[in-house]
């Protein structure tokens, strides 16, 4: 398959608000951490988990490609949309007002709370800070590395563009970081949820249809018919579950 923009640009913009999502709640436990512990823990737990990170994209990537198209296809096009579709709920559900919208600064809170519970912080490396940034980056990561090779490995030379757009969300999320030192509050983090949870969705969809051999109207065109069509159903379910509440 030859890669244009019509396949790279929409694989690219999925990883991209997909990874930003990610990151910025990984990022808000990394600063409550460098805050109360030290940074030298902080930086050196998220990076270490960052290195795995890449280990795991550069090692399971390629070795997908030996798999036949269509069952790489629609395993991971059913996976893409089972967990778009999860996010997708749960965005529906916090514009309704049905639940609470995720508070950064709240999490930032409470996380700061408890890492000054867990006792002084001794010489050298603070194991508390190294392991509390490993784990929440290895969390929040996983789900990237997931989408990433999930959108990126069911087309052709589609991996790129993924794992471009994932790492260009982390190089604005880091710099942010740096910027502010403080949590990403003012990122309208449900809207990216609402928006990932459509594309997911969409990507999903096409991809399974494409691994049970169907036929897509306008091919690669169709998952913009998709993206609407979920979008209309999304913002539809909204509306109806602000009623019923």
């Amino acid at each position: 398959m030859t890669v244009t923009w019509a396949h790279a640009g929409p694989s690219m913009l999925a990883a991209f608000l997909a990874s930003l999502v990610e990151f910025i709640e990984a990022l808000t436990v990394v600063l409550a951490v460098g805050a109360i512990r030290g940074w030298r823990g902080a930086i050196g737990g998220s990076g270490a988990a960052l290195l795995l990170l890449l280990a795991i994209v550069v090692a399971v990537g390629p070795a997908l490609t030996r798999i036949p198209l269509d069952m790489v296809q629609l395993g991971l096009g059913t996976l893409l949309l089972l967990f778009g579709m999860r996010w997708l709920r749960k965005s529906i559900l916090r514009a309704a007002g049905v639940i609470a919208l995720h508070d950064e600064d709240a999490a930032y809170a409470r996380e700061s709370a408890a890492l000054r519970g867990l006792g002084g912080i001794g010489a050298g490396w603070d194991r508390i800070a190294v392991a509390t940034s490993f784990k929440i980056t290895m969390m929040e990561g996983t789900e990237v590395v997931f989408i990433v090779i999930a959108v990126g490995a069911a087309g052709n030379g589609l991996l790129v563009p993924a794992g471009l757009g994932a790492l260009a969300a982390l190089l604005v999320v880091v710099g942010l970081g740096i910027a502010l030192h403080r949590p990403v509050a003012m990122i309208p983090e449900n809207v990216l949820k609402f928006a990932v949870g459509v594309l997911l969705s969409a990507f999903g969809t096409f991809w399974v249809g494409e691994g049970m051999g169907m036929a897509w109207p306008g091919a690669d065109w169709s998952l913009l018919a998709l993206v609407a069509g979920f979008l209309l159903t999304a913002l539809a379910a909204t509306l109806l579950c602000r009623r019923v509440r």
